[in-house]
């Protein structure tokens, strides 16, 4: 077992192991310590077999339910199991994403984008049905009928041509961080650089949510052109930084480095990361 994995503590101030997360997960009556467990596996990337099907029994808990009816453990499951690279794993969280609990849906949709299987287009594009008609706010509530940002940012990550015509309608959603994930999803579907400078021109915006959500698009999707304007945004260096590290490793994946040298376009980013910190 490796050492980092022991330094979390418990709730009795002793070191944290796999198999004492496994088994809160599985059988403490304490709904804290099950949510903290779930957490802990995803966090240090827990891939054992025991602590994949763990939480996947996690994914069907009745017994944790938040104030607003939700389920907190079945949320903080399907984020880990999106982080463990375990994909056989996909079939239930396809099915997480007819969970009446949007938070569920929302942590379901960024596991499945990050596990990167295909299989899960075809559920992911059914909750886009009815298009930006039906993607209204759920009255009394801070959110859509559906989590698309997090549908949107899956469908362009998987690959998923076929659900362009679906996607394109989202570029005039009310809410302009949907139409930062559709221009973002548009980009990676058809490598079309116009939808990239909609974000850049994003970076303008008088609203400090809309200028990182645009900075963090334009990183997760490693647009090049775009390292100068993250770097001049007004925003957190922090943000930056982390914006214009997924621009360099995009952009290094593109020239196999470490296999070349690098290029002029990556010192020069790495220079803007440098006057950053």
């Amino acid at each position: 077992m490796e050492q980092d994995l022991q330094q979390p503590i418990n709730v009795e101030g002793e070191p944290l192991t796999v198999e004492q997360a496994i088994a809160n997960l599985r059988q403490t009556a304490d709904a804290g310590l099950r949510y903290y467990a779930a957490w802990w596996l995803g966090r240090f990337r827990v891939s054992e077999p025991a602590a994949v099907e763990a939480l996947v029994i996690a994914l069907e808990d009745e017994s944790d339910r938040a104030p607003d009816g939700g389920y907190p453990l079945r949320r903080n499951a399907a984020r880990a199991l999106g982080k463990l690279g375990d994909r056989s794993v996909v079939p239930v969280l396809i099915r997480c994403l007819g969970c009446d609990d949007y938070y569920v849906r929302e942590a379901a949709a960024q596991a499945l984008e990050s596990l990167g299987d295909p299989q899960a287009i075809p559920a992911l594009r059914a909750l886009l049905a009815g298009g930006i008609a039906a993607a209204m706010a759920v009255p009394g509530k801070p959110h859509l009928v559906q989590p698309y940002n997090a549908v949107l940012e899956a469908l362009g990550t998987l690959g998923a041509t076929d659900a362009v015509e679906d996607i394109a309608p989202f570029l005039e959603h009310d809410v302009a961080q949907v139409q930062n994930a559709a221009t973002r999803a548009l980009y990676q579907l058809t490598g079309d650089a116009t939808y990239c400078d909609r974000l850049v021109d994003r970076l303008q915006e008088p609203n400090l949510q809309l200028r990182r959500s645009a900075m963090m698009d334009l990183g997760a999707i490693g647009y090049l052109p775009a390292a100068e304007a993250i770097a001049a945004t007004l925003a957190e260096n922090s943000l930056k930084l982390i914006a214009l590290q997924g621009v360099l490793e995009s952009h290094l994946r593109q020239f196999d480095f470490p296999g070349q040298a690098l290029s002029d376009e990556a010192r020069r980013v790495l220079v803007l990361m440098d006057e950053l910190l």
